[in-house]
């Protein structure tokens, strides 16, 4: 195995970490993944870390580590982890479930189980019209759920994030920023440095918010205006709140019962 994973650093194929990668030093290579393909990476040496579902994490906790201060998290709507149909929830019977997730599907499964509800599911593609061609509701995440609802805003009948806010009154955070235990500190620590500079320029620049506006619109079919609403709904800067909202929900809803074991 050669060292190239040491200067590869995993990213979800959507627009939620945009802030994090913008402009990221040339010296990293960037393997651009669907959010549960990223976890596999991690684990195959592919990349020296990635934001993976935090279902995921809970599944490999035993041999993955987190990183602090970053991840993918929402404070109520998230805006792009949706369930789709042209029925409310209480009325569904059948629900199609994205391959490309594990959190947004851990969490709805989680969501209806406390509501008493028996649903019947079943995985397919994350394609809108196929799903809804086989199901009362559908659950898509990411730049598919933004653009589906945007087409179609009365078919929106959940906002996951929204839903988890309600219920615990706690962030929810659908991605976390991973590492294998047996990665280099040193190596790690550059990776996470290069992540975290970009979002601080982000967090504090206006043109530096307008930048990453820009190169999401060039990718998109979304406005300026959305999109600018959007990076005020997901969010990447991890806070102590947000990772009682990250505890919860792998306990809750994972059943980890570990404290959670970060690189440093």
């Amino acid at each position: 195995m050669t060292d190239t994973w040491k200067s590869t650093i995993g990213r979800v194929a959507f627009l939620n970490c945009d802030p994090l990668f913008h402009d990221l030093p040339e010296k990293w290579n960037v393997l651009s993944a669907p959010p549960a393909w990223l976890t596999g990476h991690v684990l195959r040496k592919d990349c020296v870390l990635a934001p993976i579902p935090a279902a995921d994490y809970a599944k490999h906790a035993n041999e993955l580590v987190l990183l602090p201060d970053i991840g993918i998290g929402s404070q109520g709507e998230v805006g792009s982890v949706l369930l789709f149909g042209a029925v409310p929830l209480d009325s569904m019977k059948t629900i199609a479930l994205p391959t490309d997730s594990a959190t947004s599907v851990a969490l709805l499964k989680y969501l209806i189980a406390q509501s008493g509800r028996v649903i019947d599911y079943f995985t397919t593609g994350p394609d809108y019209e196929s799903m809804l061609a086989r199901a009362d509701g559908c659950l898509l995440i990411g730049d598919r759920a933004l653009e589906a609802a945007k087409e179609f805003p009365d078919m929106v009948q959940l906002d996951l994030g929204q839903a988890w806010l309600e219920l615990f009154g706690l962030p929810m955070i659908f991605g976390v920023f991973v590492a294998r235990k047996d990665t280099p500190i040193n190596v790690l620590q550059e990776a996470h440095a290069a992540l975290l500079t970009g979002l601080v320029a982000f967090e504090d620049s206006d043109e530096k918010r307008e930048a990453v506006i820009q190169w999401a619109m060039g990718r998109s079919d979304l406005s300026h205006e959305r999109l600018d609403q959007y990076f005020g709904e997901v969010f990447n800067r991890l806070d102590p709140h947000h990772m009682n909202g990250l505890h919860r929900f792998l306990s809750e809803a994972c059943h980890l019962p570990d404290e959670l074991e970060f690189a440093w």
